[in-house]
């Protein structure tokens, strides 16, 4: 541990301006740390779906900055209530949401764009850098210099590639190739809220062979709709026009208001894609140059850890550097505290994409408790407790 209280970095250089980068900047820039994010795109514009914040994640955000969570639930929709279907629009079962009785927080639904928005507001404006897209970098004992496509350098004292699952970081850094499709193509996005297709406070789950759709709550005003089918094909379309006539295509034998609600659509806001992760790695840090998300550990949705697992990196990086004497120390700590634990959650994710898509079946009570072990320990995670650096007990199974 550290005895001084002077930060082992001056200067941080963040690439990529979404949740994770920008959360990691607010968890730095509380310690003092001069931390700039820069992000490739032009002008942030109100693009993405719902994403799901749960407990854990949502403790990890009250933990870098007190209020955050407080604002994102007046923004989103607290879920109390989650509703299966079936692709004709008959209900299988309605059961209360358990994540406030048994963690202390709710699940909340926002869109991607205003969590975004709200995490970047907590910034000067001045330490966000758009239309800086990162092409290299080279680091010595002293220093490390990124490169930008608009002829920029910029000098830090640690580079940190939060900048997605297809990092030009970790490509750079690592250079394990293009991420894997799982075999599942996703269609998503915000719409008016339709209060005759979504109850308030509700998420609704719709499942067909080989396709499901999601209707969430995302708050102010707005819900998000996620269809994702098994193909083989991971091909995207040429134009946004094609990508929504290929959605209405895919789900064509759905129920009226599902289609209905996709036709509705303006087609520049369907965002397609397939669904991708990466194998884990073994080591997230070399010199001054660390990953954080889904540049790091890239998973699927099924088990809405994406952006909580994110949340999770940005604190304990930023722990890491407030208490450990140097720079190789920390990062070497921050790596032994995340990997093991995001790459048991990786594995679970890409098992858990594949059940989505199967039949509705009563599980036996043996694994049923291994499930609900496995969910206590992804979901307690608690930035105030030692406990949350365990690792998954081997009794209990993905």
């Amino acid at each position: 541990m550290r005895e001084t209280s002077k930060p082992i970095v001056e200067k941080v250089a963040i690439i990529g301006a979404g949740p994770g980068g920008l959360a990691t900047a607010i968890a730095l820039r509380e310690q003092g740390i001069d931390a700039h994010v820069y992000e490739k795109a032009r002008e942030f514009r109100p693009i993405g779906a719902g994403v799901g914040l749960h407990p854990n994640g949502l403790r990890c955000l009250d933990a870098i900055k007190p209020g955050i969570v407080d604002t994102l639930k007046c923004s989103g929709c607290q879920v109390q209530r989650v509703t299966l279907k079936t692709s004709t629009g008959e209900t299988i079962t309605t059961y209360e949401n358990p994540m406030m009785k048994k963690y202390g927080e709710a699940t909340l639904t926002i869109w991607w764009w205003r969590l975004q928005q709200i995490l970047a507001s907590e910034l000067p404006s001045d330490v966000i850098h758009l239309n800086y897209h990162c092409i290299g970098f080279e680091q010595n004992e002293n220093s490390i210099i990124t490169h930008f496509e608009n002829g920029k350098t910029v000098a830090a004292d640690l580079l940190i590639g939060a900048d997605g699952v297809n990092s030009t970081v970790r490509e750079i850094l690592i250079g394990d190739g293009q991420p894997r499709y799982v075999g599942s193509m996703s269609w998503r996005a915000v719409v008016n809220y339709q209060e005759e297709l979504l109850p308030d406070n509700e998420v609704i789950l719709m499942k067909e062979e080989k396709s499901i759709v999601f209707l969430l709550n995302v708050g102010e005003g707005n819900m998000s709709w996620l269809a994702r089918k098994l193909l083989p094909d991971s091909t995207l379309s040429s134009t946004f026009a094609e990508a929504k006539s290929r959605v209405l295509r895919e789900f064509a034998n759905w129920m009226e208001p599902v289609r209905e609600l996709i036709a509705q659509t303006d087609p520049e806001r369907i965002l397609e894609g397939p669904i991708c992760d990466r194998l884990p790695l073994k080591q997230w840090s070399y010199g001054r140059v660390t990953l954080l998300g889904d540049a790091a550990h890239p998973m699927t949705p099924a088990a809405g850890q994406g952006a909580n697992t994110t949340f999770e990196d940005a604190y304990e990086l930023a722990e890491c550097l407030r208490n450990f004497p140097d720079l190789q120390t920390a990062l070497a700590n921050y790596d032994n505290r995340r990997i093991q634990r995001t790459a048991i959650i990786q594995t679970h994710s890409a098992e858990r994409e594949q059940l989505y898509y199967q039949p509705l079946q009563q599980t036996n009570q043996q694994l049923q408790q291994k499930r609900e072990n496995f969910e206590n320990w992804m979901y307690d995670y608690d930035p105030k407790s030692e406990s949350r650096l365990r690792y998954l007990p081997e009794t209990v199974a993905l």
